[in-house]
C-alpha cells in the first residue's frame, strides 16, 4: 500500500480542524452555554480573528504587529457611529452629543448614516490606514524591534487622540448605549445568539481566506521574506510590497473584528483599543502558536476565557498568572500549545525500541 503523501495528510488535518472547529463553536457552544457565557464567547471570538491576522503578519511575515489595537478600534467606532446615528433616527443626533457637544451632528459623521459606506468602511479605513503605514515603515526597510515599538507608539497615540475627542466620539466613555443592530433590537436575546453565529462564521472563513494564503505561492514567499529578506530581495522581489499586503490584510482583520465586538459587547471606548488590548491580542497569539494556523485563534480563546474565569475567583493574581504562562511558553514551547503534538510525537519517534532478549542468548 503506498504511502499517503505529507501534503494531502496536512490538508486532510486541516479540513478536519475545520469540521472540529465549526462543530464546537456552530453547534455545541450554543447548546451548552447560557446566553451570557455564549455573549462572552462571542466576544473572545472577535479577539481570535485579530490573533489571526497577527499570526498572518507576525508569525509568517516577521512583523512583530504591537498596535492591532488601532485597526480594532476603527473598525470598532465606525460600527459604533452608525449604530448611533441609526438609534437617533433620521437626521437624529446621538445622545451624548446632545449632552457634550454643539447638539449638530459633525459632517464626518454623516456618511455612516448609511449600512453599505458602514460596512465598506470597517474595512476599507483599516486597510487604507495600513497601506499608507506599511508603505512608509517597509519602504524604509523598519523592521525588528523598530517596528513594534513604532507601532507600540501608534497604538498610545490613538487611544490618547480618542480620550481628548468627548463632544464628537464620547472620550473617556467611549460610545455605547446601543439598541439596535442594522434594524435588530439588541436586547433580544434571539438577536444576542445570531451575533455570535455571525461572529463564529466570520471566524471560520477569515481562517479558511488565510489557509489558502499559506498555501499560495504569496504565502511562501512571505516566509522566504521573514527568513531572508536580503536574498528575496536579490531574487528580484521587493519585501516592502510583501509585507505591505500582510499587514493590509491584518488590519483589514481586525477591522472587522471591532465591527462585530460593538453590537456583542454594547461598548467601544478607549481602553480597548489601546497599548494594554494590542499587547493582549500578541499574548494569546504566542501562547496558541503564532507560526500555525489554528493556534493563534486557539490561543486568543483560550486566554480570554482564561482571563474571565480566574479573574472571577483569584481578581488580583491573575495578572501574574498570565505573565507566567506567557514566560514559560516563550521559554520552553517556542512555538506555542500548538506545537506540543507535534514535539511528543517527535519525542517517541526518537525513542529506541526495547532490546528483546533472542532464545539461548545470556542475558
Amino acid at each position: 500500500m503506498s504511502a499517503i503523501p505529507a501534503r494531502l495528510k496536512g490538508n486532510t488535518g486541516v479540513l478536519l480542524g475545520f469540521v472540529v472547529g465549526a462543530l464546537a463553536l456552530l453547534v455545541l457552544a450554543p447548546a451548552v452555554l447560557s446566553d451570557f457565557r455564549l455573549s462572552l464567547l462571542g466576544r473572545f471570538v472577535c479577539y481570535a480573528i485579530v490573533a489571526v491576522g497577527i499570526g498572518l503578519a507576525w508569525g509568517r511575515g516577521g512583523m512583530l504587529t504591537l498596535g492591532q489595537g488601532v485597526f480594532f478600534g476603527l473598525g470598532a467606532y465606525v460600527m459604533a457611529m452608525h449604530m448611533k446615528l441609526d438609534d437617533a433616527g433620521p437626521g437624529g443626533v446621538p445622545d451624548f452629543m446632545q449632552l457634550y457637544g454643539s447638539g449638530e451632528v459633525p459632517g464626518w459623521w454623516e456618511p455612516f448614516r448609511s449600512p453599505v459606506v458602514t460596512l465598506v468602511s470597517v474595512i476599507a479605513i483599516p486597510a487604507l490606514v495600513a497601506l499608507v503605514l506599511g508603505t512608509a515603515i517597509f519602504r524604509r526597510r523598519v523592521r525588528g524591534a523598530y517596528f513594534a515599538i513604532l507601532s507600540q507608539a501608534l497604538a498610545a497615540a490613538f487611544a490618547i487622540l480618542l480620550i481628548g475627542q468627548q463632544a464628537t466620539i464620547g472620550g473617556t466613555n467611549g460610545l455605547n448605549g446601543f439598541r439596535s443592530f442594522f434594524g435588530f433590537n439588541l436586547f433580544d436575546p434571539v438577536n444576542k445568539r445570531m451575533l455570535f453565529y455571525l461572529a463564529a462564521v466570520t471566524l471560520l472563513v477569515v481562517l479558511l481566506i488565510v489557509w489558502q494564503l499559506y498555501r499560495s505561492r504569496y504565502g511562501e514567499l512571505l516566509v522566504a521574506v521573514r527568513d531572508q529578506e536580503e536574498r528575496v530581495r536579490f531574487l528580484g522581489y521587493d519585501p516592502a510590497t510583501v509585507k505591505t499586503v500582510a499587514y493590509v490584510l491584518a488590519a483589514a482583520m481586525a477591522g472587522v473584528a471591532g465591527a462585530l465586538f460593538v453590537p456583542i459587547v454594547g461598548i467601544i471606548s478607549p481602553a480597548n483599543v489601546g497599548v494594554v488590548p494590542s499587547i493582549a491580542f500578541l499574548i494569546g497569539v504566542a501562547i496558541g502558536g503564532r507560526t500555525t494556523l489554528f493556534g493563534p485563534a486557539l490561543g486568543a480563546i483560550a486566554v480570554a476565557w482564561a482571563q474571565t474565569t480566574f479573574s472571577e475567583s483569584f481578581p488580583s493574581f491573575w495578572t501574574y498568572f498570565q505573565g507566567a504562562l506567557f514566560v514559560f511558553v516563550v521559554a520552553f514551547l517556542p512555538g506555542g500549545l500548538a506545537s506540543v503534538g507535534g514535539l511528543l510525537r517527535r519525542r517517541k519517534a526518537i525513542e529506541p525500541a526495547p532490546v528483546v532478549a533472542k532464545e539461548g542468548a545470556p542475558a
